[in-house]
């Protein structure tokens, strides 16, 4: 079991996460509107893990001849708060309080532009396969500390990729067990995306 991780948040930092810096970072807009966790799912190359190529792309140092779908991706400039490896390693790229580049063309509950006020959190895997125990009691973890230190990362707020950019992605995919997440954190997720006045007018 790795060391537990506890959260330093002048910092923006996990104590015992092997850090990473990503240059792929800028500032928030507003540091007191983080309000949003957002899970995804990695694995460079794809389907392959536990090798090195998910710091090399999270730091524009991923060399675009040494696979085919490295030379589709290495001019990317993306990152992501966390990842989760699948052995339970966690790695952070940006400190919490800067944003991170992992959402994209996104909106939720109404909202785009999600890195704005969001946290990206990586999981070691694909779309098609189940993820690890270790991973889940890592995650379970992390977000129990953030929503400790972060007051408008209310309960319910955490969701998947693929619910605020429906149309272009699709992690962490069908394999991510949710209702476990839902039960170990007492909360019913996924959080609905769309608008907020929508969801409240599709439950009357």
């Amino acid at each position: 079991m790795p060391n537990k991780l506890t959260y330093t948040k002048k910092s923006g930092l996990l104590e015992n996460a092997r850090q990473v810096p990503s240059p792929n970072f800028d500032e928030r807009p507003n540091e007191s509107d983080i309000s949003l966790i957002i899970i995804h799912n990695i694995s460079l190359p794809p389907g392959q893990f536990g090798e090195a190529w998910i710091d090399k792309l999270f730091t524009n140092q991923l060399p675009k001849d040494t696979h085919p779908f490295f030379a589709e991706i290495h001019t990317l400039r993306v990152s992501s708060h966390l990842l989760i490896r699948r052995d339970g390693e966690v790695v952070q790229y940006v400190p919490f309080h800067k944003r991170a580049w992992h959402a994209g063309i996104s909106q939720f509950q109404g909202r785009e532009v999600c890195n704005d006020f969001s946290i990206g959190i990586e999981l070691e895997g694909t779309d098609k396969q189940a993820f690890t125990d270790i991973q889940y009691r890592q995650l379970e973890a992390t977000i129990k500390q953030l929503q400790q230190h972060y007051p408008r990362l209310k309960k319910g707020n955490i969701t998947g990729h693929q619910h605020i950019a429906p149309n272009r992605k699709t992690d962490p995919g069908e394999f991510f067990d949710w209702q476990r997440l839902s039960v170990a954190l007492d909360q019913d997720l996924p959080a609905n995306a769309s608008d907020a006045s929508d969801a409240s007018d599709a439950k009357k």
